[in-house]
């Protein structure tokens, strides 16, 4: 994505989760453990969202803010399978939602079991993160939790509001960003300094190095809609466009005031396809246009955001992991 960004893998990723392997490993397990349940559909689902992977970022920065500010206790571990058991909550919403069939590459969820079951599972989730935390009878930190959900959910309903909308305002744009993805990762951050003794300067500080990287993370995301390749995001490309989502590269071309682009993307989000030559089009469009430069510039300087956060802490080895995180994030390609 970044030309000056280190090339994204599986590798690197792991190289910078070293010093909390062992953390993240409890955090499956805790996930695993907490799915159990008498009714057997239950733990099957749930066992099944979590062996489809995902690279488990947010509980990471959970985990690694928690080191960072100091914090060696076990509650992080817990607190990080909150985040995932939420996280994962959405995931299995959204793909109902999207009518999407796959997620990273293997049938959705609910294209195995049905939208009844699971609908239900994800409420499942959302219930059992928020047990899991009222487990702690740690009132500020429960707000904080119900707080970040709420604007999830918010985030979902509001974006359903202007699914098709192909007149969605950049402002409109980041609002659905804000809430369905950013928050999310500025909880996880705060929560690990929360753990901790840190100041408000700081918590508020790692609230604003989350809040940036989940907004960069979606940007990226958004944009390997149009650059990625099938196989290596193990869905479909161009989805969000075929499903009424406007996303920032579309936006900024339609600004552009482009009589063809207006056409084309009307034409998308109408038949809610894309023949082949059609969507080349909409690369070469998006290209000329400079859109998918200026999402990846506005990516990028959300990027540098999330790493001036940090100053307010003292250097240490998790620092730079989390200085290097946001780096990752520009640079990944699935």
């Amino acid at each position: 994505m970044n030309p000056a960004a280190p090339k994204a893998s599986a590798a690197t990723l792991a190289l910078l989760f070293e010093p909390i392997r062992d953390d993240l490993k409890a955090v499956e397990r805790e996930f695993a453990r907490h799915v159990q349940s008498q009714v057997a559909v239950i733990p099957e689902i749930g066992n099944y969202v979590k062996d489809g992977g995902g690279k488990r970022i947010r509980p990471a920065v959970l985990l690694m803010a928690a080191r960072m500010a100091g914090y060696t206790g076990d509650r992080a571990v817990l607190y990080a399978a909150v985040i995932e058991f939420i996280h994962s909550a959405t995931l299995v919403h959204d793909d109902i939602i999207d009518e999407a069939q796959t997620r990273r590459g293997r049938d959705a969820a609910h294209t195995r079991w049905g939208n009844h079951l699971t609908v239900l599972f994800g409420d499942f989730l959302y219930l059992k993160s928020m047990s899991l935390a009222l487990s702690q009878d740690n009132i500020e930190l429960i707000r904080l939790l119900c707080d970040v959900t709420l604007r999830i959910v918010e985030g979902e309903i509001y974006q359903l509001t202007k699914k098709g909308a192909v007149d969605l305002s950049e402002e409109e744009h980041f609002d659905i960003i804000r809430r369905k993805t950013a928050y999310l990762f500025a909880g996880a951050a705060k929560i690990g300094g929360m753990l901790a003794p840190t100041t408000p300067e700081q918590q508020e500080a790692l609230w604003e190095y989350g809040f940036s990287i989940g907004v960069a993370f979606q940007i990226v995301d958004d944009l390997l809609d149009f650059t990625g390749e099938e196989v290596a995001l193990g869905k479909p490309v161009g989805g969000d466009l075929r499903e009424g989502k406007l996303t920032l590269p579309i936006i900024h071309l339609l600004s552009r005031g482009d009589a063809r682009a207006r056409t084309l993307v009307h034409t998308i989000v109408r038949d809610e396809q894309a023949t082949l030559e059609e969507w080349r089009e909409l690369r070469t469009l998006l290209v000329q246009s400079r859109s998918i430069d200026y999402a990846q510039s506005t990516a990028v300087q959300y990027v540098e955001r999330a790493k001036v956060a940090l100053a307010v802490f003292p250097a240490s080895a998790s620092r730079e992991a989390l200085l290097f995180l946001p780096d990752y994030v520009l640079a990944r390609d699935r």
